[in-house]
């Protein structure tokens, strides 16, 4: 619903807008967690976008006078924000990881594995040689930005990414493009390994469909807004990922890994899997939601 800009008339310079924005956003109770962990740094972003400004510039055009047609489209995406609780990156079309920009829709999960921390870092110490001709999979890929962080890490790498979603891929595509990974990064609509090419990769990736059925009710709306297709795991959060952990032995080079995202279900995990002991790598936001295994590890599953 667009706002009456009559009811704005005090809105008059960037600084009113964002501080508007930002208690819009406190009083509606917003959940904060698809790019972003706060109500300010969302309404600055938000604003920014809606004025074409750089994302990187707040200083110089705080005090700016807002026209008319600026403030109503600043009005509308807030208010959509607040009203239908739909994640920024969908209003806006883009989200950003690690630096770089990501186009989105609804089709796919807004980016925010920290998988993408470790890709940065170049997978070290198990990746020795960066330049290396790997080949990689991305499984679950969404809009495939894991797959091409992989491929901007390892120029030398094949990388193979996998949906079992037309419309997911369709968004991975845009991406790819947009990053002219086309001779790099390959994609195939696939049933996790059903339709992916026949070859031993050195490293797969994956942050598939993991919350328990419980966790599922209980989302905040913003998560409701994704694709549940993406997030749901079974009762346990396992289903999807018992499938992965049985085949992926058969398309891992002898001394290749799987790193595999679970958010906050690893005691299901264990629970799920006694026979293995998997290796825990933390990140910046987290020391239990990212497993290395080895195909040695995946040989030991009962």
């Amino acid at each position: 619903m667009s706002a009456s800009l009559n009811n704005y008339d005090e809105l008059k310079t960037v600084r009113d807008m964002i501080r508007y924005a930002v208690s819009a956003f406190h009083q509606a109770k917003l959940y904060f967690g698809h790019g972003s962990d706060n109500a300010w740094d969302e309404a600055v972003y938000l604003t920014l976008f809606s004025l074409h400004l750089p994302l990187d510039h707040l200083e110089p055009f705080l005090d700016a006078h807002l026209l008319q047609i600026e403030k109503q489209r600043c009005l509308d995406l807030i208010h959509q924000r607040v009203e239908k609780r739909v994640p920024l990156a969908y209003l806006t079309g883009e989200a950003w990881l690690q630096g770089y920009r990501f186009m989105v829709t609804p089709d796919v999960l807004v980016p925010r594995s920290p998988i993408s921390e470790l890709i940065s870092e170049g997978l070290q110490p198990w990746i020795m040689d960066p330049e290396a001709p790997l080949n990689i999979l991305d499984l679950c890929t969404g809009s495939g930005n894991l797959a091409i962080l992989a491929a901007l890490q390892f120029p030398h790498a094949f990388v193979d990414a996998a949906d079992i979603s037309p419309k997911a891929l369709e968004v991975a595509k845009q991406n790819i493009h947009l990053y002219k990974l086309q001779h790099q990064v390959h994609l195939y609509e696939s049933d996790l390994f059903d339709h992916i090419p026949v070859k031993l990769y050195d490293v797969i990736i994956c942050n598939p469909p993991y919350v328990n059925s419980t966790s599922m009710q209980e989302l905040p709306d913003e998560y409701k807004n994704e694709p549940q297709l993406a997030l749901a795991g079974g009762e346990d959060g396992m289903d999807i990922i018992r499938k992965i952990l049985y085949a992926t032995p058969n398309y891992l080079t002898e001394n290749g890994f799987l790193l595999l995202e679970i958010g906050h279900e690893y005691e299901n995990f264990l629970t799920a899997f006694p026979s293995i002991t998997p290796t825990l790598l933390e990140t910046e936001t987290t020391d239990e939601s990212i497993l290395l295994l080895t195909r040695e590890d995946l040989l030991m599953l009962d």
